[in-house]
């Protein structure tokens, strides 16, 4: 009879009561995943975290974390290597735990990858708040969602403004998005355009960065979140978490804030963990109510009041102003839509698209048939993409395959609802117009209501 793989684990593994250390795989996506290294494992000799493992975003396999990060009992660094090795790595390495650590994830996704590890006879592991969040030295205020899309950003901004309003200094923390060099990403501060071109970033984080910066933020972020806490800690009066993807916040909050999205019904309990940052949150903001039909709003108001009663409901619009639109009119139009939102965030399109239709295009093209082999490749991981152009350029490869495809395009001009300034980093063939949504209050109970009582209950702004 054929030995399974559970019992020749067993068989090497435990025939003495307990074996030592620990050996633990961390499935992530450059982000969570090292927070919680840094956090549970690193300088704890009970465990051998033996590997990293990275999905969802292009290029991040096949690095390594550095020893200056990973800390002396790695001396080699520890590895990152693709999930889909995940089966392979449990039996080579004889993994104890597989630790799941990053987001925006179905639920049964989550679960599909927990069989996968439990049938190589290892724990599964979902590491939580208590374990992996830092408490800062200063108030802080965390913005989360549900799904990736639902606007935290502009909500984030929004927030940033009303504090310096009150004469409060606030530093901005940013999920991390660490796809470089890591040892140099350790700790990052932002305040000029020319701090994002010294560290190469990415679009992708540029669409996070530059809105903040262009309002007079200053950003931080990285992979070390103690060091950057402390430094951010000692240079502001207040800390505005900007959650990244559906993600719980890195920092204990004082003040949750937690979006949820209309114009996808029933995602308040459909992916990881956002769930869990609805369960947590102080104030639920129904975000672009101005975009949904009423009854829906109700629907996913009566839904967060069942998950989370202790929760105020608030409620938000994100007006969209398109710059030119007259020029629109009777044109053929591409859309280029932020990648997160249209990729694992699960939306066909986004602001952009719906700003070109109404200004009455002669057509919305759909880029597929003009895309090339980098671009082509995210319409076949992501088939739910509408007749948009995600905004891909995790690597130069991709940013160089973004521009081709804009060029190649039949079309008059490109209509860009990504936060930055797509044509100061590609050459492109034609005019760019800039769509720009932002954050708008809608009725009472209002955020400023729910921001003024907990400033009053500081008592460090007590004056303010």
């Amino acid at each position: 009879m054929m030995t399974s793989q559970v019992q020749q684990n067993f068989q090497k593994n435990f025939q003495s009561e307990k074996r030592s250390p620990i050996r633990v795989l961390i499935l992530g996506a450059a982000g969570r995943d090292f927070h919680n290294f840094n956090q549970v494992y690193r300088d704890h000799p009970e465990y051998e975290v033996v590997a990293f493992t990275a999905t969802q975003i292009t290029g991040i396999s096949d690095r390594c974390y550095p020893t200056s990060l990973a800390g002396s009992l790695y001396p080699d660094g520890i590895p990152i290597l693709p999930e889909a090795q995940l089966e392979d790595l449990c039996q080579k390495f004889a993994i104890d735990q597989v630790v799941f650590a990053y987001s925006d994830v179905p639920h049964a996704q989550v679960m599909h990858v927990a069989s996968r590890a439990l049938a190589q006879g290892a724990d599964f592991i979902l590491l939580g708040p208590t374990r992996t969040m830092l408490k800062a030295p200063i108030p802080v205020i965390a913005v989360s969602a549900v799904r990736t899309g639902c606007g935290k950003s502009q909500t984030a901004r929004w927030l940033s403004q009303q504090l310096r309003q009150r004469g409060l200094r606030v530093a901005v923390l940013r999920h991390p998005m660490p796809y470089g060099d890591l040892a140099q990403q350790a700790v990052q501060r932002f305040a000029s355009l020319a701090d994002l071109d010294a560290a190469h970033c990415t679009i992708e984080e540029r669409e996070e960065y530059e809105p903040h910066l262009a309002i007079g933020n200053v950003v931080y972020a990285g992979v070390d979140y103690s060091q950057i806490v402390a430094q951010a800690a000692s240079e502001a009066d207040i800390i505005l978490w900007d959650g990244g993807n559906n993600d719980f916040p890195f920092l204990v909050p004082d003040l949750h804030i937690v979006l949820v999205d209309p114009l996808r019904p029933g995602h308040e309990t459909t992916h990881h963990p956002g769930e869990t940052v609805l369960r947590m949150a102080d104030v639920v903001m129904i975000a672009k109510v101005d975009a949904a039909a009423t009854a829906v709003v109700q629907q996913v108001a009566e839904t967060v009041r069942s998950i989370n009663p202790r929760a105020t409901i608030v409620r938000a619009a994100s007006p969209i102003q398109l710059e030119g639109s007259d020029r629109v009119r009777g044109k053929r139009v591409l859309v280029v839509e932020d990648g997160p939102t249209t990729t694992h965030g699960g939306m066909p399109y986004g602001a952009g698209y719906v700003a070109a239709t109404q200004a009455q295009p002669a057509e919305v093209i759909d880029p597929r048939a003009y895309a090339v082999p980098e671009i082509t490749t995210v319409y076949t991981q992501y088939p739910h993409i509408g007749a948009i152009l995600p905004t891909m350029g995790y690597s130069a490869a991709q940013l160089a395959g973004l521009q081709q495809t804009i060029n190649q395009a039949d079309a008059d001009l490109v209509v860009a609802a990504t936060p930055i300034n797509l044509g100061a980093l590609i050459r492109v063939n034609k005019p760019i117009l800039r769509a720009r949504y932002e954050f708008a209050e809608i009725g009472e109970p209002s955020l400023s209501t729910q921001l003024e009582q907990f400033l009053s209950m500081q008592p460090e702004f007590s004056k303010v």
